[in-house]
Parts: structure tokens; C-alpha cells; sequence
């Protein structure tokens, strides 16, 4: 036999995907994470797989794993500590930032703190300019006095970020090869290794993102490749990336950036290959996890994707799969303010305690609390009967805040409900307002943990009619790494007008970017056939700030065809933002590749209908739209293809709860999905 293994760490869990591809047999398990000593619940997840399923780790031909190290770094500030070098008169160029603050509307918001103090960050003589000249020399000797003052203040790793090196790298290069010379002691990066982009605020911030969490990255992923060794597993470890593909794990030991989000972007891979499977190309994804609620747009198939995520407070300018995080999840803890609303998030318990029902020391009342006073958890083995749940405990806390509220327990945990998908309803409906987009046209996919128990009463809200359950939504972003392919980006400067003059430069670009994604392709990711490349332009018109992404055609570059590449921009403007100027001079800003290696996809046959009522498992008291109610329990290993059944109802399972409400009626797909539908005539339930 042989085995797929997927991975990703959460922030409650670690969740393991095994696919067994001589009987196309996927077992799924939950395993809580150790934040003390992160790793060692690998082990116990692998362990648990071979002593469950017979999993056998010398038969593992393929390990994919996405991890949360890089992200919770950054924002338990337990990152590196940096000095940044960059040109003499631009020490500032992190307290600048983009002279935004936060939240404009609020007169106590105040800009975060740099990664970088103002005191580790030196400038150095010499200058490029925009058109890749010299204006001043590179005074390279300088640096001894900078190193000897990082040393002074025990500085771990240095980022060179310098004017117009995204252009002409020279001058940071020469630097860093001067810092590993006095100080091979230190680790360096330059920007334009990380992402040579125009924006010297958002290309230092990026280089410096990778810095701060490199050696923790490192060290995790040194120690990874330790636990594979030690327990037989003879495949390379992949790692999920922000992009929604793969990379090997030892490329990201350095370009640590780009796995900041790998476990939100392979939720979405994850989602986009089970939406297709049941005939879905336009899909609203709610990942819930144990600390937040993450939100992404499926369009015609494909997720959508930005380059300016943030990461806390610091912009990520890389291509990232787009998904918008609101901070409530199942951990997420209710409190009362002091004008006595209540509130809940963006505070979580985490794993550790966890919320109050798990008998793990949690002592505040959290969204799991109110779920489990109201009835919509304990029907099944919980988390693979790693968790079990004390409803009293649970009660308890909740009964804390209804005493400040003075409502009784059940209408508060109600209440603590109701203010968490409401908390989301905000979020997804900036989302759609920028997408320009009608809800009432897509699907609703929820996942994760808690996706399930409170995806019916987000898209009730929000107006959607069909809500796709996957089979196992608590393992989606794990099984996204199984379905997800190599993908690296490369990017190149240009800042030339569209038009003829332009196109040797163009054409040189296109040359060096197919190049480089060969290179990372071929030589650094191992791929042993034929990849497919993918290159887009960033354009604007003349005094626009910002730029749009136009997909081209790699002919067009091939031939000259200019005209082709402005019809599609004018096009791609009006699209987007429904005006375009085919008079007003266009321009060319950066030239970007996508280069993908198609991974051995999985393949899960489809079971036949059976035309027959579910069966439940038995009735229980379940809290909703201020009733109780005596619902039906089905389990989900009881339900198969074809089996069709009426809300209200509870679907247990060991990964999550599916909560389905009053008249919503149910099937389930030949791949066992279920589908809900919305009675319109239910909506206001």
C-alpha cells in the first residue's frame, strides 16, 4: 500500500488526512495541539494514524504539511531579533509607513510598533537610481560599524532593503556579501531576494516578515524533517504556501514568507476541489476554527487572490490566496463591557485552556459553551473521543454572563450565538461589497470545527439558498495540501509604457521569468515533468497609484502585440471597476509568473443513490430561535448517497456537528456531501 499524508496545524488542532491510493480509502483524524512544546503532537497525530488505520509510515510516498509557526510567531511576538540596513536619509521608512492609521474613525487608534525599533536601523552611503544608474557609491565600509553595534545589541539576522532594488539589486547584493563575510554568524536577506516589488515600505516589511520568523521556521522545520526520518517516512516533506500550492520544505527554511498563510489558503484549495467534485463554481468558504473565522470567495472555480494580506499589522505583499479573518471562533470568549453589552472575540482560549466545557481549565464562558448549553454538542465522540464535554461546566460560565445581562442561561448562550454570526454577517458583507457580487447566486461551504453548527444561520442572513457540507469539514484544510500542486511566483520591474518601444523590454522580462520558475520548478522543487506557466501584467493608467492584474497570453508577448495586451487591460478596468479610458496612456509596472507542477490528484469514487429517508439515531433538546425543540440525531457514517431527511436535525459526527434548522431540507451527494436548501419561506426562522 501506499499513503498520502496531509497536515495542518490549527490553533486547537492538528488535523491528518490519509489517502490510500490502491483503494482510495481517506481516514481522518484530530489530534489537540501543544503550544508548549510545538511538534510533538506530529508524532502522536502519525502514531495515532499507524495504531488506528494502519497507516504505515515506510509506505508514505507523499507528506504534505501547512503550519501555523510562522503566523503565531508573528503574533506572539517571539520572532528574531533584526537590524535593518537601508539607504542614508530612508532610516524612517518604517515609521513613515503609509501615514494610515488603523481604524481612521477612532480618536484612541494609535499605528502599531515596527517589528524593527528605530534604533537597529541604520543607513549606509550609496544610491540607485529608478532608471538602474549609480548616483552615489556603495560605501561598503560602513558596515563595520553597523555590525559592531548590532552585536552590541545581540541582533540575530540582518534585512537589507534599499532604494530601487527592485530594479537594480546590486548594491544590496554587495552588502549582504560583505555582512556574511565580518558576520557569517548572522543571517541576512535582502528585499529583492524576497520580492523585488516598487514600494519600498511594503517590500521592507515583507523582507522583514521572513527574517522575524526565520530561525523559529527553520528550527520547526529542521525538526519536522527529524520526525519523518525518525518514524520511516521516506517522502520529502511539501509544505502548503500563502499562494494555495506546494514547496518543499527545505526551500522554506529561507523564503519563510510565503507559508505565513498556508493553513487559510489550503482551507480554500481544499474547498475548490470538493466544490468542483459536486458541481459548485461559486462558493462562499467559512472555515471556522478554534481562535477565528476565515471567509473566501470561490469564482468560476478558482479562488480569488491579493497581494496585499496583512499579517496582524504588517502588509504581506505576496501573492496570497485572498480570505478575510474575523476574530471569532470556538474558543472566542464572551465577556460584558462595561456598558453592558455583550461582546464576543476577538479573545480566545485557544487549546490551552480551551473553553470551559472540555474540563481542560478553562474558566470563561466561549462560543463552544453557549453551543453546548444550546444543545448542539455531545451527540457523537468529539474530536475522535480526544475531548469530552461537561455540559454543567458549561452552565456554569455561561450562567456568569446572564447574571450581568439578567437573562436567564438559555437565552444567553443563545444570545452569545446570535452576537458571534453576527460578528461574521459584518465581515462577509464587506466582502461581497467589494467582490460586487450576489450572494444569492453562490453556495455556502462551511468547514472546520465549527463551520457546520453555524453556517445554516450565516446564510440564512446573508440570503443564500444551497449550503454544501463537506463529508469530513473538519479536515479540509488538511486535505487541501493533498490536493494542491507546486506553485512558485517570480515578478520583474519594468515600468515601461504599453506600446512598441516597449516590447524588447518585455520580451527580456517574459525571458528571465520563465527562466526562474524553470529553475525553481525543475531544479529546486525535484518536478519530473511538464509544468504549465502562467504570466500576467500589473498595469495602470499614467497617475494611477495602484495597478490591476491582467492575464496575457504568452504569445502576445512573443509577437509584440501590444494592442492585445492594452484591449485586455481596458477590458480588465472595466470589469473591475466599471470605466475604462482607451485614450489615456497605459503602462506596464511589473510582469508576473506563475509556474505550477501538477501534483497525482486524488481520486474518490462516488457511491450510488439510494432512494430512501435517513435514519436518526434518536431525538435531543436543542435551543433555537428562542424554542426548544426534540430534534432528530443522525450520525454522519449513517448517512449514504441519496438519503434525504427535513430540519430541524443535528448530523454528528467526530470532526464537527452539522446544525441544520427548522425547514431547511437535506440531501446527500454521491461523494456524501450534504446539501442543504433554504426555503425561502424559512428565512426569517
Amino acid at each position: 500500500m501506499t499513503w498520502h499524508i496531509g497536515v495542518d496545524i490549527g490553533g486547537t488542532f492538528i488535523d491528518f488526512c490519509a489517502h490510500n491510493s490502491d483503494t482510495q480509502v481517506l481516514h481522518t483524524i484530530k489530534v489537540l495541539t501543544t503550544p508548549d512544546n510545538p511538534g510533538a503532537e506530529l508524532r502522536q497525530g502519525l502514531e495515532l494514524l499507524e495504531a488506528r488505520h494502519q497507516v504505515t509510515p515506510t509506505e508514505t510516498i507523499r507528506f504534505v504539511h501547512g503550519t501555523t509557526v510562522g503566523i503565531n510567531t508573528i503574533i506572539q511576538n517571539k520572532g528574531a531579533k533584526l537590524a535593518l540596513i537601508t539607504n542614508a536619509g530612508f532610516e524612517d521608512v518604517l515609521e513613515l509607513g503609509r501615514l494610515r492609521m488603523p481604524d481612521m474613525y477612532s480618536l484612541f487608534c494609535s499605528a502599531a510598533e515596527p517589528l524593527i525599533p528605530r534604533d537597529r536601523i541604520f543607513g549606509i552611503s550609496g544610491r540607485m537610481t529608478a532608471q538602474q544608474g549609480e548616483s552615489a557609491p556603495l560605501e561598503l565600509s560602513e558596515l563595520v560599524e553597523i555590525i559592531a553595534t548590532c552585536r552590541q545589541q545581540s541582533v540575530d539576522g540582518i534585512i537589507i532593503s534599499m532604494l530601487h532594488a527592485y530594479q537594480s539589486p546590486a548594491q544590496e547584493d554587495a552588502v549582504k556579501v560583505e555582512i556574511e563575510r565580518l558576520a557569517p554568524d548572522l543571517f541576512a536577506f535582502t528585499s529583492s531576494e524576497i520580492w523585488p516589488v516598487v514600494r519600498e515600505y511594503e517590500r521592507s516589511t515583507t523582507a522583514i516578515l521572513n527574517g522575524y520568523v526565520h530561525p523559529r521556521v527553520a528550527g520547526y522545520l529542521g525538526g519536522l524533517e527529524d520526525t519523518l526520518s525518525d518514524l520511516g517516512v521516506p517522502a520529502r516533506p511539501l509544505l502548503t504556501k500563502s499562494n494555495g500550492g506546494l514547496m518543499q520544505a527545505e526551500t522554506g527554511k529561507r523564503n519563510c514568507v510565503s507559508m505565513l498563510l498556508s493553513g487559510t489558503a489550503s482551507g480554500v484549495t481544499g474547498a475548490c476541489w470538493l466544490a468542483r467534485q459536486a458541481g459548485n463554481d461559486r462558493v462562499l468558504t467559512l472555515d471556522i476554527g478554534g481562535t477565528s473565522a476565515d471567509v473566501a470567495l470561490i469564482i468560476d472555480g478558482q479562488p480569488q487572490f491579493g497581494k496585499d494580506e496583512k499579517i496582524g499589522d504588517y502588509p504581506l505583499h505576496i501573492p496570497s490566496v485572498s480570505v478575510s479573518s474575523i476574530g471569532i471562533g470556538g474558543g472566542s470568549i464572551a465577556r460584558v463591557d462595561a456598558f453592558g453589552v455583550l461582546k464576543v472575540g476577538p479573545e480566545s482560549a485557544g487549546s490551552s485552556p480551551g473553553p470551559a466545557c472540555f474540563s481542560r481549565g478553562g474558566a470563561h464562558a466561549t462560543l463552544t459553551d453557549a453551543l453546548a448549553v444550546c444543545g448542539y454538542l455531545g451527540h457523537a465522540p468529539m474530536a475522535y473521543g480526544q475531548l469530552t464535554l461537561d455540559i454543567e461546566r458549561a452552565v456554569s460560565v455561561v450562567e456568569d454572563i446572564a447574571q450581568a445581562l439578567g437573562r436567564d442561561v438559555a437565552a444567553t448562550a443563545e444570545a452569545i450565538i446570535r452576537v458571534a454570526v453576527s460578528e461574521m454577517f459584518v465581515e462577509v458583507e464587506k466582502l461581497v461589497s467589494r467582490a460586487g457580487i450576489d450572494l444569492r447566486d453562490y453556495t455556502l461551504m462551511p468547514f472546520g470545527g465549527g463551520g457546520p453548527m453555524l453556517g445554516a444561520m450565516l446564510a440564512r442572513d446573508l440570503g443564500m439558498r444551497h449550503i454544501l457540507v463537506p463529508h469530513r469539514p473538519g479536515v479540509v484544510s488538511a486535505l487541501g495540501g493533498l490536493v494542491a500542486d507546486l506553485k512558485g511566483d517570480s515578478v520583474r520591474a519594468l515600468f515601461v509604457p504599453c506600446n512598441t518601444p516597449s516590447v524588447e523590454a518585455l520580451q527580456k522580462a517574459s525571458k528571465d521569468l520563465v527562466a526562474e520558475g524553470d529553475a525553481w520548478l525543475y531544479q529546486k522543487q525535484g518536478f519530473d515533468a511538464t509544468g504549465e506557466t502562467l504570466i500576467s501584467a500589473e498595469m495602470r493608467y499614467a497617475g494611477q497609484s495602484f495597478e490591476v492584474d491582467v492575464p496575457l497570453a504568452q504569445e502576445w508577448i512573443a509577437s509584440g502585440d501590444v494592442t492585445a495586451i492594452r484591449t485586455a487591460f481596458d477590458a480588465r478596468h472595466q470589469e473591475l471597476f466599471d470605466f475604462n479610458d482607451p485614450e489615456a496612456e497605459a503602462e506596464i509596472v511589473n510582469l508576473c509568473l506563475i509556474v505550477t507542477g501538477q501534483s497525482q490528484h486524488l481520486h474518490m469514487d462516488q457511491q450510488p443513490l439510494q432512494a430512501a429517508e435517513a435514519q436518526m439515531l434518536k431525538r435531543a433538546p436543542m435551543r433555537m430561535a428562542g424554542d426548544e425543540h426534540q430534534v432528530p440525531v443522525y450520525l454522519r457514517d449513517g448517512l449514504a448517497a441519496g438519503h434525504r431527511f427535513v430540519g430541524p436535525a443535528i448530523v454528528a459526527q467526530e470532526d464537527t456537528t452539522c446544525v441544520i434548522p427548522t425547514g431547511i431540507q437535506v440531501h446527500v451527494d454521491g461523494h456524501l456531501n450534504l446539501h442543504l436548501h433554504l426555503n425561502e419561506s424559512h428565512t426569517d426562522d
